[in-house]
């Protein structure tokens, strides 16, 4: 799908969608749980639904009801055809999943659906084939895929689609902080579960840290204690997840951040629904936005929306901490430096990050690379072109933001698909 935008000014109100980020440490909560759980959230998309569909098929039961606004999930002891062991030989809580065939769990093009739940299907005793589309499969997990060896599992595979069985056990942990922190949060949503206490210590510094933080806050929502220490994460076995009943899913900065672009650019758009207590680390766009050194070394996900107001701006803008974004849905470097260069600008991608020399901004074509950031992004600088930007891929938007042309639609934007 194509969609070509008309240069103008934005304006009026705007709710964030929900974080997808609480979104997918919410539903794992919940279906790890002690019974049942009402998340509230304002909206679902591609990479949510994934995180749903895997939980379902590990035998969680989830409903949706749209108007409502609710999802209703029920864990995966409770579900018809599994059997959960209370109790281990050390009368410590366990949550052994007896499953008789083998389980398909489709990650879509989610990462994080991936990274959180194979530590997860393996602290279950889940036999189950992972599989996913897009660059998904191209995403590096050795060094998640190699520490669960270590502990037990049996994986086939570092790469999508790989199967698993085996149950992990305790004990230490060491894994680099500076690939994925997804990794981190996927061994910590899963090492409770284990009847022996578990030590994850990191081997190099840890990047993205404030994904790192959502993950301990949704934790300790779920009653799991988690300490920090020197260098990781102390967790003790034979913790079970409480039901808090009730949790409400706030507004997802990561996308908000393009409507701040736009406000850099000369909109006036009010972004309704975010918090600037908010755990999410992309909080940090206000403070970024128009800054001619910035580091994204905890914000990788800013960088297409910062990139986008720095190709208007008329000063040079450094951009570095990001070698990351070269293994996301799209080299997002190449991508981002590709945009700018496709509306007139000037921009090059180095090893980890951005060089962008700001100017007027003119119509033309840009590949949307599947992306769902390099889209928006794209969106928000055509708003500020002298004449129509068209934008290849313009479906990706569904992986975050469903509701983004929308959005933009309606705060007076002129958008044709």
């Amino acid at each position: 799908m194509n969609v070509t935008i008309h240069p103008g000014r934005l304006a009026g109100t705007v709710r964030a969608p929900a974080s997808k980020s609480m979104a997918h440490r919410a539903l794992i909560g919940a279906a790890l749980a002690d019974g049942l759980t009402t998340l509230h959230i304002n909206a679902l998309n591609a990479d949510i639904e994934a995180t749903i569909d895997a939980l379902m098929a590990l035998g969680a039961m989830i409903d949706y009801d749209p108007r409502k606004g609710l999802l209703i999930v029920r864990p995966i002891e409770s579900a018809p055809g599994l059997k959960r062991t209370l109790t281990g030989l050390s009368g410590k809580a366990m949550s052994h999943v007896d499953y008789d065939e083998v389980l398909e769990l489709d990650c879509g093009e989610s990462g994080s659906t991936l990274r959180f739940l194979l530590p997860v299907a393996c602290a279950l005793g889940a036999k189950a084939r992972f599989v996913g589309r897009g660059r998904l499969p191209e995403r590096p997990n050795a060094a998640l895929t190699k520490v669960l060896r270590e502990h037990g599992a049996s994986i086939d595979a570092d790469a999508l689609p790989m199967n698993v069985s085996g149950r992990v056990v305790g004990g230490a942990w060491a894994l680099p902080g500076d690939v994925s922190s997804q990794y981190v949060t996927g061994l910590l949503f899963a090492l409770p579960l284990l009847d022996d206490d578990s030590a994850i210590r990191l081997t190099t510094p840890l990047q993205s840290a404030g994904y790192v933080d959502m993950t301990l806050e949704a934790l300790s929502d779920f009653g799991i204690r988690v300490d920090r220490v020197e260098g990781g994460y102390d967790i003790p076995g034979g913790q079970a997840y409480r039901s808090p009943e009730d949790v409400y899913v706030e507004g997802d900065w990561s996308a908000a951040a393009f409507w701040c672009a736009a406000n850099a650019l000369g909109a006036d758009v009010d972004i309704e629904g975010v918090s600037r207590r908010s755990a999410q680390g992309d909080r940090a766009v206000a403070d970024l936005l128009g800054r001619p050194e910035i580091d994204a070394t905890d914000v990788p996900d800013l960088v297409p929306a910062l990139a986008a107001v720095a190709a208007a701006l008329p000063q040079r803008t450094v951009i570095t901490g990001a070698k990351r974004l070269r293994l996301k849905e799209s080299d997002r470097l190449s991508a981002v430096a590709d945009m700018i260069a496709s509306l007139g600008g000037t921009a090059r991608a180095t090893d980890d990050g951005l060089v962008i020399d700001g100017g007027p901004i003119r119509g033309g074509t840009v590949d949307g690379r599947n992306d769902h950031r390099i889209v928006m992004a794209a969106s928000i600088l055509a708003t500020v072109a002298d004449g129509p930007v068209t934008i290849t891929d313009a479906e990706a938007v569904a992986k975050s933001y469903p509701d983004f042309f929308d959005h933009f639609r309606a705060l007076g934007g002129r958008a044709d698909v």
